[in-house]
């Protein structure tokens, strides 16, 4: 499927869905700044972020994908910052820039050297949108986390589908299936089950500590795929793994005393 296509879709009718559960059960719509929130977190966290990230994830491989992104949480304590919601923290730096540094290990190996330097400079696009979404639900909280999803999801869908419309990109509608399979993971637990517990977490934690979340992607990544396709796993991986534990656990959870 066509990327802008295929990402449009998916979120139209993952906040479909939720938009549903949301009528059912008697969910408030939001108001004032908790409307302003919402539609921001649509335009930065589903609009913008996926429109940057599945045009480049094609020449750019999962590998070199992941380790861009994982500048995430680097990105939000910056931002955070920036907006005024958190104090400049050194701990917070040099926890993501040692988890990064693993990061970069991990996926060393994955990475091509013809990857197209447009590609990064899209998927570091992705990555700015993606902090900023973070750190929009912290500044502007949209309140109810189902009705949040559910409208972020439909408007970002919605202005994803008009930018597939724009690039003429065919609009049919899967029909194999291990596509119809895919569209069903990244709907329910990929899309639905991902953003709800985002919105919980950011309810309960800083925006840098849960931006945090972002360099444990790859690692998932490697080990199901050691454990589905039998590929090796390296020292590097190890190595790597180590120090993004160590990385997450210095920026988002140790408090020195005192």
């Amino acid at each position: 499927m066509p990327p802008f296509w295929s990402a449009g879709l998916r979120f139209v009718i993952a906040g479909a869905l939720l938009l549903a559960l949301m009528v059912i059960q008697g969910r408030p719509v939001p108001r004032g700044d908790r409307l302003l929130g919402t539609v921001l977190y649509g335009v930065f966290g589903f609009a913008l972020a996926y429109f940057f990230l599945y045009q480049a994830i094609g020449d750019a491989g999962s590998g070199t994908t992941m380790v861009v992104l994982a500048v995430v949480p680097l990105l939000a304590v910056l931002l955070s910052v920036a907006h005024g919601l958190e104090r400049p923290r050194l701990l917070g730096v040099v926890g993501a820039l040692v988890a990064v540094a693993g990061i970069i290990i991990v996926a060393a190996n994955q990475l091509s050297l013809d990857v197209p330097l447009l590609a990064i400079a899209l998927l570091l696009a992705a990555a700015i949108c993606q902090s900023e979404s973070v750190v929009i639900v912290k500044r502007l909280p949209p309140g109810d986390p189902v009705a949040a999803n559910a409208l972020g999801m439909l408007l970002g869908g919605t202005l994803l589908v008009a930018a597939g419309l724009v690039a003429r990109e065919p609009l049919a509608l899967p029909n194999q299936s291990d596509t119809l399979l895919a569209m069903a993971y990244l709907i329910v637990p990929g899309a639905i089950g991902v953003f709800m517990l985002a919105l919980y977490i950011l309810a309960r934690w800083t925006a840098s500590a849960t931006s945090y979340a972002f360099l444990l992607f790859p690692l998932v990544a490697i080990s199901l795929g050691a454990v589905l396709f039998d590929e090796p796993i390296q020292p590097s991986f190890v190595l790597g793994g180590a120090m993004v534990l160590a990385g997450v656990y210095v920026g988002a959870i140790y408090r020195p005393q005192g």
